[in-house]
């Protein structure tokens, strides 16, 4: 009976370590904080969306953009749901997000607990894992309580995103020990910082609306949704979903602007068109009460400040200038992003181990046998919506049995 190590008990690694006993392995399971799993405690609001059936390559994410996908098709959402039954979650599907019946993240920590227990997983916490040392016979895990043996390794301790859960970028360091290049981790699902001084003025507001991020005169990517103002910048899952982007090109040191569509079904054109029949219908409205139930108030009273409308003037005296000035503020409001918020109130990062230097089909280190990656310690991150989650089980699932059967592919 082959060991298998595991090192990192979030989502991955309790797949992995649960897969690789069920193929026969012995496993150990180690993790730095005192409990496994408090990352999933989290997620969905606390509610866990862990997974989606809508899938399809574009809601992954890496610097080779084919890897993420050839994973989440070896253990898609079907499989996913399965295991989970198998375990004793029933599901319950809002709109393709799945989350447990019982709408409990702890019911999915719950029972992947049991199955750990069920199968005799050894499992330690406490322990800090500082280096991974081949040998002739297997591997040496060098923790901060002494040394560890197994033959085979399984590394999912990845991520830097909700530090107080545990993810705090440890496996980077092992990974680069082992040869691996780390490309650039960054903030990813996270709200974006402002230069503009205005947002404390509209700070709570809510707005359904479309967020894109651009750069050097291109649109790199947008999203629509329930965008949130805050007192800094812009947040919500729109904004969520450019992030990573947004997080490259800063770090890249290039200018990012953020542009927002407050009517995406509305064309320009259409939008000026409404505004104008909109000051006919009420002339004697004064410019501040002009757009009152179409908009915030507090985003109203900002359009009119930066369109420079006197706030008494009626609306049926505005000028063509005028509204075609509110009409861009409305359609194409542009701010300059500065930053994201930081690790701890990112929900993932962008960036990890390159994946070109991992097997696609086992997830084994292309540099020394016997190593494999799981999780988001890879260089794949996905959009809202149970697909981060998706692809922790995938890789975990994957890395697992390659690991209890010695790397071997797959049978198709």
């Amino acid at each position: 009976m082959k060991t298998v190590g595991v090192i990192g008990g979030g989502a991955s690694g309790m797949m992995a370590a649960i897969t690789a006993a069920q193929n026969g392995a012995k496993v150990i399971l180690i993790e730095h904080k005192d409990r496994i799993g408090k990352k999933i405690l989290s997620t969905g609001n606390g509610r866990c969306n862990f997974t989606n059936i809508h899938q399809e390559p574009v809601c992954y994410h890496s610097e080779n953009p084919d890897f993420p996908w050839h994973i989440i098709e070896q253990f898609d959402a079907r499989s996913v749901i399965s295991f989970f039954l198998q375990l004793g979650i029933y599901s319950k599907n809002r709109n393709g997000y799945i989350y447990p019946n019982s709408d409990q993240a702890s019911a999915v920590l719950d029972v992947l607990r049991m199955e750990i227990g069920r199968l005799g997983i050894e499992v330690r916490t406490g322990l800090e894992c500082r280096e991974v040392r081949p040998g002739k016979r297997g591997f040496s895990i060098l923790t901060d309580k002494g040394t560890i043996r197994a033959d085979r390794v399984i590394l999912c301790a990845g991520s830097k995103a909700a530090p107080s859960t545990g993810s705090d970028g440890s496996g980077y360091d092992i990974a680069k020990r082992l040869g691996h290049r780390i490309i650039p981790v960054l903030p990813a699902l996270v709200q974006l910082r402002c230069q503009e001084g205005f947002f404390k003025s509209i700070a709570g507001v809510r707005a359904n609306g479309t967020a894109a991020v651009w750069s050097d005169g291109q649109c790199i990517a947008r999203d629509t949704g329930e965008i949130q103002f805050t007192n800094y910048g812009i947040s919500g899952i729109p904004v969520f979903q450019v992030s990573r982007y947004a997080s490259k090109l800063l770090y890249e040191r290039r200018e990012v602007t953020a542009v927002i569509d407050f009517m995406p079904d509305f064309t320009k054109e259409q939008m000026y068109a409404f505004l104008s029949a909109r000051a006919k219908t009420r002339p004697q409205k004064s410019a501040e009460l002009f757009l009152t139930g179409l908009f915030h108030r507090k985003l109203s009273d900002l359009w009119v400040k930066l369109a420079e409308i006197p706030r008494g003037k009626a609306a049926g005296s505005l000028s063509g200038a005028e509204l075609e000035r509110l009409t861009f503020l409305i359609k194409e409001l542009s701010v300059t992003v500065t930053g994201t918020n930081s690790f701890e109130q990112a929900q993932v990062c962008c960036g990890g181990v390159d994946t070109s230097e991992v097997d696609p089909d086992t997830l084994e280190s292309s540099y020394v046998p016997g190593v494999y990656f799981a999780g988001e310690i890879l260089d794949v991150d996905g959009m809202c919506g149970g697909y981060n989650l998706s692809f922790a089980w995938a890789s975990g699932y994957v890395a697992g049995r390659a690991a209890s059967v010695g790397g071997q592919k797959p049978i198709s």
